[in-house]
């Protein structure tokens, strides 16, 4: 079986703390180095990628592209300035296409 990494990708402040539990992190800045860190992460056996809201919303079309594979997951989270309930409302979707009905 093989064993797939766990990266996350935001602000420094926002991502520092993943790292005291093992999970690699990748700062940045600007939505252009946020799409060739997730691309490489994607290429280098990242089954799983935490994006914050706040960088995730300046590269959608990086994010949709992933979420039509299977791998890698890319899962949005909230940064230190709080939620925008951009992963929140992608949760609410994604059970409504499942089930056919919006349950949460």
């Amino acid at each position: 079986m093989y064993m797939y990494k766990i990266g996350v990708v935001g602000d420094k402040d926002s991502i520092l703390a993943f790292k005291a539990i093992g999970i690699d992190v990748y700062p940045v800045v600007e939505a252009d180095e946020a799409k060739k860190t997730i691309d490489r992460l994607a290429m280098n056996n990242y089954g799983v990628i935490f994006v914050t809201e706040q960088i995730a919303q300046n590269i959608e079309e990086t994010v949709e592209r992933y979420n039509k594979q299977m791998l890698p997951a890319i899962i949005l989270i909230p940064s230190n300035q709080g939620s925008l309930n951009i992963g929140m409302q992608r949760i609410s979707d994604n059970v409504e296409k499942a089930v056919g009905v919006n349950i949460l």
